[in-house]
């Protein structure tokens, strides 16, 4: 029997080098045990060195996508992932296809501990709470987070892009990492008592969410699907959602009886001062939604750009005015449509005097994803059109490939359609003249169907 030493739990670099070597030598999968270091189960000796496995071996060829299955893989808690990823490596150098088939038990297992990781990694994201401390060198946000797997590493990157100018460490039961502005440091394992209870704002944080809370809009099982209990104890405001359900009833109809119900109007208002993702930071103003409560058609875009930033509307800047030119042509009357985005601020990259946009990330749309949801509950339109990959993200919840599901009607419930095409900053983009031409009128095209199942729905 082969023995196998890693530096960690997710060294995918380690298990690279050793498979490598492995392979190389025709070890199978079932002759070898893959070993962590600092692993109390260890035998004893086994902790200085690597095995034999990790002798120098020319890289193997695998697709692309297997290269970037084995980096979630990696990261799953089931001490078999080494040897699944093992045996898929050997049967990959002759079927360079077996990621293409789900049904092989071998492939579906993978993919489902790809998938588990991915969400973990996701809520980590989402529901990781930096409090604030001080010490000799001034302030120090502290985390604590509980995942199922061994995700820190691979996650880490996210949290530096984030919070790169701030002082930060983040603890878990099985590693920490410290941030101190210029370099990461992982750390041994910690216990939720290490992290400070609460902090200054906490009370500020409590307070805004129990104003944004909207009891006509409770839907208790998909919120503890999307936000399961046990992260609760890591978010401030999750102490406030006991009490803020059992109220809801009486809340929504004191707001009925005093004319108080939500409106978009009000919804907006409510949006000015939104700080649930850090764009409100740099961006002017809050961009919400425009058009008309009844709408039966309502277009999603990705997010406002420089014109829509300095305006405070939707679609106003180059992109708007090519966009009111193909709803003209496709025989839209845009003053009829609610035309919205699905980040209501503004990212970009400063460059000199110009602001550069950028595409907003995952966790900016889920962040901003309750407004949007509110906008549809309440102008509960009957196509919803979405623009782009980012708007398609934010309203049908999972990663959208344009070119894959564009032109083809989406249902969104019993009573709602979705259709996606292009955003029209993509034909804007377009050197060529003539593949611009064509574009445009695939696009308005696209804008015709919408109207059509606007018109029929």
């Amino acid at each position: 029997m082969q023995r196998v030493l890693l530096a960690h739990p997710a060294d995918l670099d380690g298990f690279r080098a050793a498979v490598r070597g492995l392979m190389a030598r025709n070890i199978p999968p079932a002759e070898v045990l893959w070993d962590i270091a600092g692993d109390p189960a260890l035998p004893l000796g086994d902790e200085g060195s690597r095995s034999e496995g990790a002798v120098a071996a020319p890289p193997l060829r695998v697709p692309r996508a297997f290269a970037e299955l084995a980096q979630r893989v990696i990261c799953h808690r089931a001490p078999e992932r080494f040897a699944l990823l093992h045996q898929a490596l050997v049967r990959l150098q002759g079927d360079r296809h077996l990621l293409d088939n789900r049904t092989d038990p071998l492939v579906d297992r993978l993919q489902a501990m790809a998938k588990a990781v991915g969400r973990d990694i996701h809520k980590m994201r989402a529901f990781l709470r930096f409090r604030e401390i001080a010490d000799a060198e001034g302030p120090h946000f502290i985390a604590w987070f509980e995942p199922d797997h061994h995700i820190l590493r691979h996650s880490i990157g996210f949290f530096i892009r984030r919070f790169a100018s701030q002082r930060w460490t983040i603890l878990t039961p099985d590693l920490s990492a410290h941030w101190d502005g210029k370099a990461i440091d992982f750390l041994p394992g910690a216990t939720r008592g290490d992290g400070p209870a609460e902090d200054a704002l906490e009370p500020l944080w409590a307070s805004y969410f129990t104003h944004i809370f909207n009891p006509a809009r409770l839907k208790l099982k998909a919120m503890q699907s999307e936000m399961p209990k046990k992260y609760w104890k890591n978010l401030p405001e999750a102490a406030l959602i006991s009490d803020l359900v059992a109220a809801a009833p009486a809340r929504l109809q004191a707001m009925v009886e005093a004319g108080r119900a939500p409106t978009l109007a009000r919804l907006a208002e409510s949006a000015r001062d939104c700080s649930l993702c850090p764009l409100h930071g740099p961006a002017t103003q809050t961009v919400f939604g425009e058009g008309p409560a009844d709408a039966r058609l309502m277009l999603v875009g990705e997010q406002p750009g420089d014109m829509e930033d300095l305006e405070g509307r939707p679609f106003v800047g180059p992109a708007g005015k090519l966009l009111d030119r193909a709803l003209a042509e496709a025989g839209i009357d845009r003053t009829r449509c609610y035309v919205t985005n699905a980040v209501k601020h503004f990212k970009f990259e400063a460059r000199g005097k110009r602001r550069i946009h950028q595409s907003p990330s995952p966790a900016e749309i889920e962040a901003c994803r309750w407004w949007l949801d509110q906008e549809l509950d309440l102008v509960a339109p009957a196509l919803v059109l979405l623009l782009g990959a980012s708007a398609a993200r934010a309203v049908l919840g999972r990663p959208v490939t344009v070119g894959r599901e564009r032109g083809r009607p989406i249902p969104l419930g019993a009573r709602r359609t979705a259709f996606l095409t292009v955003h029209p900053s993509y034909l804007l983009r377009i050197e060529s003249q003539e593949v611009a031409e064509a574009e445009y009128g695939r696009f308005v095209a696209d804008l015709q169907a919408a109207r059509a199942l606007a018109e029929a729905a």
